[in-house]
C-alpha cells in the first residue's frame, strides 16, 4: 500500500476512515455512557495514528522519549525527598551542640552533595530532553510534509479546483506538520505528570488521606469548562477557515514580487490592508469571546481552589506539629499537595492540548483519506507503447467540474490519426483546454471515454503515460532552477544532456538570450535561492518553457496557446520548428492566431462545450461556418492594421 492508503500503516485508522468530527451531543442520561465511549474512542484512535507517525519518522527518538518521560515523573518526588533530607539536617544542625564545622562536614555536607549532584543530573537529563524533543519535531515535521506532498502528488488535478478539497488540503498542510510534536510531546508530559501525581498521592496520604481526592475533585469543574472551550476553539477555527484563507490571501497579495508593481500603480495597496482588518476585525469578535469566557469561568474556579488549599495547607500543619514531625517533614507534605494540585492542573491543560491537538489531526486524516485519485480502471495496468503512431479517439466525452451543474464539455466525438496535426479552434470558455485535460488525464470524464489505440486511457500506467505526452500549457511552469534544469525538465527521467539542451533552445529561439546571460546556461533564474538569479521576461520564458517541449522524448505534442507571448517574427520562427518538430508525431495545438490553422489535418471547432465542426482549412473555409467567420473576422482585422500602419495618415496613396 501507498502512503496514506486507506488500512495501511500510517494511514487514517479505518475506524477513522468516514468519521465525523460533530459528535451529537447525549439527549438523556442514558446517552453518556455510549457519548463518552464514542468521544474517548475518537481521541485514542487520533493518538495512536499521531504515535504510528513518530514511530515511522524515527522509532529510536520515541523509545528514548518513553525512559525520559518516565525519569521526569519520578523526578519531582526524588527531588521532594532529598530537599526534606537537607532541611532536616540543617535543623539537626542547629540543635546539636557539638562543633559546627564537625557538625557540617558530617551532617550537612552529605546531604548538600547529594542535592547538588541530583540537581546536576536533571539539568543535564532536561538538556538530554529538550535535544531529543528539538530532532523529533524537525524530522516529524518534514515526515508529516512528505507524506501531505506524497498524497497531493496523488489527487486529480480537478480536486484542487474545488474549494472544499482545497480547504482541507490547506489545513492539513498548515496544522499537521507541528501538531504531532506538539500532541506527542504532551502525551509524555502526561505520563510523567500521572507518575508524579500517583507518588505524592502515597506520601501525602500518610498525614492525610482525603486530601488528594479534595484536589481531584476540585479540578473537575476546570476540566470540564477546559475541554469545552477547546472543542467550541476548534469548532470556530474551523468554521472560519475562510476568513482565514482571506487574511492569508490579502496579507500574501502585499507581498508577492509579482503584484508590487499593479498594487503600487493601481493604489491597491490600502485596499487590500483594508480588507483584511476587516475580516480580522470579523474573526476576532468570535475568537475574543471565547478567551473572555473560559478566562472568566478560569477567575471563578480558581478563587475556589484558592480557599481549599489553604484550608488543607493549616490542616497538614497541624498534623505535622502535632506529631513532632520536623520542618523537613512540612515542607515535604506540603510541597506534596502543591505538587499534586499543580499535576491536575497539568493534566487537565495538557489533555485538553492533546485533544485539541488530535482534532486538528483530524484534517490531515481528512486528506490522507481522500479517494479523488488518478489511478488505472485495471488491476494490472497496460503499458503505453512508446514511439510509435498512436490513435485516439474522443466517445461522447462529456465534463463537468466536481460540484458544479454545468457541464464545461459535451458529448465530444472524434477520431485522431497517428500523425494528425490538431488544432482546436474556439472562443475563451469553450472548453479547449479542458479537453487537452481530459487527454492527459488529469482530469477524467464526467461521461464519455477516451481511448488511447483502441483502450480506455484509464487503464494504462499513469507515469507512463504523463511521459508519452509533451506539454506547453497557458500557464506554464517557472522554475526556480537554472537554465539547463529548466529545459530538461521535459524529460525528467533522462540525465541532462547538454548537447540535447542546447538543440531544443535552438529550436525554440532561446538560445539567443540565454548565451547572453552571465552563467549562459548554468545560470539561476529567479530570485527566490539566488540572488544573482535573473528574472527572464514573460515571452523569455515562454521560449524556455517551448525549449522544455522540444526536448521531452514525446509521441504526442500539446502547444495551448505557446506563442501568446511572442510578436509575430518569433511566432514565425517558433512555427517554422514545429513543422521539424511535429514531424512523425500527433500535435495538438491551440492559438488565438487562426492562420496557425492553416497547417493542420484536422480543424476541431469548439462552441460552448460541443464539438461544432471539424475539418481541415479548405473544408472549413468551404463550408462557411463557425470557423470561416472566425477566421476571415481575424485575417480582416491584421489586413485593416497592416494597412494603418503603412499609410499613418489615412489618406490614399
Amino acid at each position: 500500500m501507498g502512503p496514506g492508503a486507506p488500512g495501511g500503516f500510517g494511514g487514517p485508522p479505518p475506524s477513522e476512515a468516514n468519521e465525523k468530527l460533530k459528535e451529537p451531543l447525549p439527549k438523556s442520561i442514558g446517552e453518556i455512557p455510549g457519548y463518552l465511549k464514542r468521544v474517548l474512542h475518537s481521541f485514542f484512535s487520533r493518538l495512536i495514528y499521531i504515535i504510528k507517525l513518530v514511530w515511522e519518522a524515527k522509532k529510536s527518538l520515541l523509545i528514548m522519549m518513553v525512559f525520559l518521560a518516565a525519569f521526569n515523573g519520578i523526578s519531582p518526588v526524588l527531588s521532594a525527598y532529598i530537599s526534606a533530607n537537607l532541611l532536616n539536617r540543617v535543623a539537626d544542625v542547629l540543635t546539636l551542640e557539638a562543633p559546627v564545622f564537625t557538625t557540617i562536614c558530617t551532617i550537612l555536607l552529605p546531604a548538600m552533595l547529594l542535592q547538588f549532584g541530583y540537581m546536576f543530573f536533571v539539568s543535564l537529563v532536561s538538556s538530554i530532553s529538550n535535544m531529543i524533543t528539538r530532532i523529533s519535531s524537525e524530522l516529524v515535521t518534514n515526515h508529516v510534509k512528505c507524506k501531505i506532498m506524497n498524497k497531493a502528488k496523488e489527487i486529480d488535478v480537478a480536486s484542487f479546483d474545488m474549494p472544499e478539497f482545497y480547504e482541507k488540503f490547506e489545513n492539513a498542510n498548515r496544522e499537521a506538520g507541528s501538531r504531532p510534536v506538539e500532541v506527542i510531546r504532551s502525551t509524555f508530559n502526561i505520563i510523567s505528570t500521572i507518575i508524579s501525581a500517583v507518588s505524592f498521592i502515597v506520601i501525602l496520604s500518610a498525614v492525610a488521606w482525603f486530601a488528594p481526592l479534595v484536589v481531584i475533585l476540585l479540578s473537575l469543574p476546570s476540566a470540564v469548562i477546559t475541554y469545552w472551550y477547546r472543542k467550541k476553539n476548534f469548532k470556530y477555527m474551523r468554521h472560519h477557515s475562510k476568513e482565514r484563507r482571506q487574511m492569508s490571501y490579502y496579507s500574501d497579495m502585499l507581498v508577492n514580487k509579482d503584484m508590487v508593481k499593479e498594487l503600487r500603480l493601481f493604489g491597491l495597496s490600502d485596499t487590500f490592508i483594508f480588507n483584511y482588518n476587516k475580516v480580522f476585525a470579523r474573526y476576532f469578535s468570535g475568537i475574543k469571546s471565547l478567551i473572555t469566557g473560559e478566562s472568566i469561568w478560569g477567575i471563578v474556579i480558581s478563587l475556589v481552589t484558592t480557599a481549599v488549599n489553604c484550608a488543607l495547607f493549616f490542616f497538614i500543619a497541624y498534623t505535622v506539629t502535632i506529631g513532632g514531625g520536623q520542618i523537613g517533614d512540612y515542607s515535604l507534605y506540603t510541597g506534596a499537595l502543591t505538587s499534586i494540585a499543580n499535576c491536575v492542573a497539568a493534566l487537565v491543560t495538557t489533555t485538553s492540548s492533546i485533544y485539541e491537538g488530535t482534532l486538528f489531526i483530524d484534517n490531515m486524516i481528512v486528506f490522507m483519506n481522500e479517494k479523488r485519485h488518478i489511478v488505472p480502471t485495471l488491476p494490472q495496468a497496460r503499458h503505453v507503447a512508446r514511439h510509435v503512431g498512436h490513435t485516439i479517439e474522443f466517445q461522447n466525452v462529456s465534463f463537468r467540474y466536481p460540484g458544479t451543474d454545468r457541464d464545461v464539455l459535451r458529448n465530444i466525438s472524434c477520431v485522431i490519426n497517428p500523425g494528425d496535426t490538431v488544432v482546436l479552434v474556439g472562443l475563451n470558455g469553450a472548453g479547449k483546454t479542458t479537453l487537452l485535460k481530459l487527454l492527459t488525464r488529469l482530469y477524467d470524464p464526467t461521461q464519455g471515454r477516451i481511448l488511447l489505440d483502441g483502450h480506455d486511457i484509464r487503464e494504462y500506467d499513469t507515469n507512463e503515460l504523463y511521459a508519452m505526452f509533451g506539454v506547453i500549457f497557458q500557464d506554464f511552469g517557472k522554475y526556480a532552477f537554472t537554465v539547463s534544469e529548466n529545459i530538461s525538465f521535459g524529460e525528467i527521467a533522462k540525465p541532462i544532456d547538454p548537447d540535447a539542451v542546447r538543440e531544443a533552445a535552438e529550436a525554440s529561439s532561446a538560445d539567443e538570450f540565454i548565451c547572453r546571460l552571465p552563467k549562459g546556461y548554468d545560470t539561476p533564474l529567479m530570485r527566490v535561492f539566488e540572488q544573482t538569479g535573473i528574472e527572464p521576461s514573460i515571452g523569455q520564458w515562454q521560449k524556455l518553457a517551448i525549449a522544455r517541449a522540444f526536448y521531452s522524448d514525446s509521441d504526442i505534442l500539446i502547444l495551448d496557446e505557446p506563442t501568446a507571448s511572442l510578436d509575430a517574427i518569433a511566432e514565425q520562427e517558433i512555427f517554422q520548428q514545429f513543422d521539424k518538430l511535429r514531424k512523425d508525431k500527433t500535435t495538438f495545438f491551440v492559438s488565438h492566431r487562426l492562420s496557425s490553422a492553416t497547417i493542420a489535418t484536422k480543424i476541431l471547432v469548439l462552441e460552448n462545450g460541443l464539438l461544432a465542426e471539424v475539418g481541415n482549412h479548405t473544408e472549413l473555409m468551404q463550408k462557411k461556418g463557425i470557423y470561416y467567420e472566425l477566421f476571415t473576422t481575424q485575417a480582416n482585422r491584421y489586413i485593416t492594421e497592416a494597412q494603418e500602419r503603412t499609410n499613418p495618415g489615412g489618406g490614399t496613396a
